[in-house]
């Protein structure tokens, strides 16, 4: 069976995945920003500006990570997959599209 490395591996080309990877670390870096923000009373205003640029940065890593999905799983589906894998497809993009407001 494969680990969960060579998983990511198969579905994320590696320039992408290391984007996301970048992404996802410096959003780790803005979520301790704020929590420390918040352990020194900072202003509000402050903390929401913060806040603002890292639904930002997420909101980056979710259109990386969409078109991959795009690109890589729904298109290996429509080419090759049987039609109710295709179906399948379709409905996963329709619940990805509405659940996530990509």
């Amino acid at each position: 069976m494969q680990d969960e490395a060579t998983k990511t591996q198969q579905r994320f080309a590696v320039e992408r995945a290391d984007r996301i990877r970048h992404r996802l670390k410096i959003i780790e870096g803005q979520a301790r920003g704020m929590l420390k923000m918040i352990d020194e009373d900072r202003p509000c205003l402050e903390v929401l500006m913060q806040l603002a640029a890292t639904q930002e940065a997420l909101a980056q890593v979710g259109k990386l990570v969409t078109r991959n999905y795009l690109e890589n799983c729904v298109t290996d589906t429509l080419k090759s997959g049987s039609p109710q894998e295709q179906a399948k497809a379709y409905d996963d993009l329709m619940d990805v599209i509405y659940k996530y407001r990509v």
